[in-house]
């Protein structure tokens, strides 16, 4: 073969396709002096979440490899973030402190516990609960010294003297001593012994 022939001059070969760049109607890469397709996405960073670059290939691979999203943060920094995504970097508010919540509760009530007038209480909800309350106002004392009262034909308005004097009336009634000796009502008198005791116990004699 003879390569001085003329008609090798006749060939023309064009620039290879990794010389050539590329012809694409999508964006370009972004990389300075690049002009290939930028076809693959890399995230910007910090502080710029949801914003990305475009590169081809080869300088994506590049960004990629050096890529850090917390550069410059120091410790503090980095552990705040790590508190934060625990929670997802969501907001979070303690238990009862929610002011709006809180503003919303004490405009649709008033100082005496009623609906105001800007919340509308189409079946007077509110209204039937506090007359129910003040009908029935909660009792000074607890269950076993109300039971021990009940046994005592009392209240829980009785005073220790009230209580005392009673007691010395239900025993004097009661006791075999008082009924010639007959026992058929000790099971009644024990009850009064032990609802005395009882309302000792919790300091109302």
């Amino acid at each position: 073969m003879n390569i001085n022939s003329r008609l090798f001059d006749s060939i023309r070969i064009g620039a290879s396709e990794a010389e050539a760049p590329l012809e694409s109607d999508g964006p370009r890469c972004d990389h300075p002096g690049c002009a290939r397709g930028g076809e693959f996405r890399a995230p910007k960073g910090r502080g710029r979440e949801g914003q990305f670059f475009r590169f081809c290939m080869d300088h994506v691979k590049a960004y990629n490899a050096t890529y850090n999203y917390f550069a410059g943060m120091d410790d503090e920094a980095l552990a705040a973030y790590a508190k934060q995504e625990e929670i997802g970097h969501r907001p979070t508010w303690k238990l009862g402190v929610n002011s709006k919540a809180a503003r919303m509760s004490q405009r649709g009530r008033k100082a005496n516990g009623e609906a105001s007038a800007d919340m509308h209480d189409a079946f007077n909800l509110f209204g039937a609960r506090n007359k129910q309350q003040a009908a029935q106002p909660e009792s000074r004392v607890g269950i076993v010294a109300r039971k021990a009262l009940d046994t005592l034909g009392l209240d829980d308005t009785a005073d220790s003297v009230a209580i005392k004097a009673r007691y010395k009336e239900l025993v004097k009634r009661f006791h075999p001593d008082a009924n010639g000796g007959d026992r058929s009502r000790e099971g009644t008198l024990q009850e009064i012994l032990k609802a005395y005791q009882q309302l000792k116990s919790v300091g109302m004699v």
